[in-house]
């Protein structure tokens, strides 16, 4: 298996070879001042895959939780932080069978190794960049959009009239997903730790919002459904929601938990109430996917969802840009993601 991030050839301690490329990079797990740009090896595309010039990419949970040492990358994958990308294709790898061709604009979901100069892709994780979009707004859509997708589609099979509960709604993952649950006729509802985030999304279509810090979230999507509670809830939290989930949880409702903010314990009857209410308690990752299931995720998304982000039709889905950081301040970006302020999400921009 290689090592990730590959040692540099012999020879090459200038920037002038040609094989060398800045990758964000950490000696050990610890806070934001660990971060760092280091010199590697460019990565050549495999049989099937193509290389990227990246142009921006953008944070995740995922990328502090690994900084952090608490998320290691699937096996295989790189260990550079960067499930998502936007930039220009570089290389055609030996085998590729799909339309890309060397300089054409894309965007692309990632296991790993996005916060680079180039990322090395399977061609079916690329997708084209919708008409309007600047590479940086792009690189916000793979890894959220998809997430989102996958969890209201795939999982919690949402349909036209349903309620669908968005905890961290103002998150990335978050804004996609209360535009795709509108797309879908669905109405949703999020949780934010903010009014004024409360109110940014529900510009985005979010029927009503909760402030988790000043309400019972629980109780008041009772209220707002008028005691019919969510038909889904899309939770990150996990342990410390458990048993306000359960409760607005409609008849028949799915729960489909992605994420533990909030813990892994659950401290109670939560398969008893579950039970009673003939519930449906889903988990999901995206990352750890295998590949098959990638390519047809993002094969899905791209013909059911990416026509509509078209910038000249109204009520158009878009990806939410809170912040952009050029990479050489990837540490500052890491702590104010830590911070829970972004609304939507933060990119980091690749010095071309």
């Amino acid at each position: 298996m290689p090592r990730w991030p590959p040692p540099l050839p012999v020879g090459a301690g200038s920037r002038s070879y040609r094989s060398i490329m800045l990758a964000v990079y950490f000696d050990q797990p610890g806070d934001p001042s660990n971060l760092y740009l280091k010199e590697v090896a460019k990565p050549e595309p495999g049989p099937g895959e193509v290389l990227l010039k990246v142009a921006a990419s953008a944070l995740n949970r995922a990328d502090v939780l690994q900084r952090r040492g608490l998320y290691r990358p699937p096996e295989g994958a790189s260990s550079i932080l960067g499930l998502e990308v936007s930039g220009h294709v570089a290389k055609i790898g030996p085998s590729c069978q799909g339309p890309w061709k060397e300089g054409q604009p894309a965007m692309a979901l990632l296991a790993g190794g996005g916060q680079a100069e180039y990322a090395v892709v399977p061609e079916g994780y690329l997708m084209p960049i919708p008409k309007g979009l600047t590479l940086t707004q792009a690189a916000a859509i793979p890894e959220a959009w998809l997430t989102a997708f996958q969890l209201l589609h795939l999982i919690g099979q949402v349909k036209a009239g349903e309620t669908v509960l968005i905890h961290a709604g103002s998150s990335g993952v978050g804004t996609a997903a209360v535009q795709l649950a509108r797309l879908a006729g669905a109405i949703p509802l999020i949780t934010a730790g903010a009014q004024d985030k409360i109110e940014a999304v529900k510009k985005l279509g979010a029927a009503a919002g909760f402030n988790y810090k000043e309400e019972d979230f629980s109780a008041a999507t009772l209220e707002f459904t008028k005691g019919a509670g969510a038909n889904v809830i899309l939770d990150c939290v996990g342990g410390s929601y458990w048993e306000k989930n359960v409760a607005c949880l409609a008849q028949d409702g799915r729960w489909v938990l992605y994420g533990l903010l909030g813990g892994a314990e659950v401290h109670g009857e939560l398969l008893s109430k579950l039970l009673a209410k003939r519930g449906n308690l889903f988990t999901s990752l995206l990352r750890t996917r295998d590949k098959k299931y990638k390519a047809e995720l993002v094969s899905a998304f791209t013909q059911q969802i990416l026509p509509h982000f078209a910038q000249d039709e109204p009520g158009a889905l878009r990806p939410v840009v809170d912040s952009v950081y050029p990479l050489k301040q990837v540490a500052e970006a890491h702590e104010y993601m830590e911070q829970n302020k972004n609304l939507g999400k933060i990119v980091l921009e690749v010095a071309q």
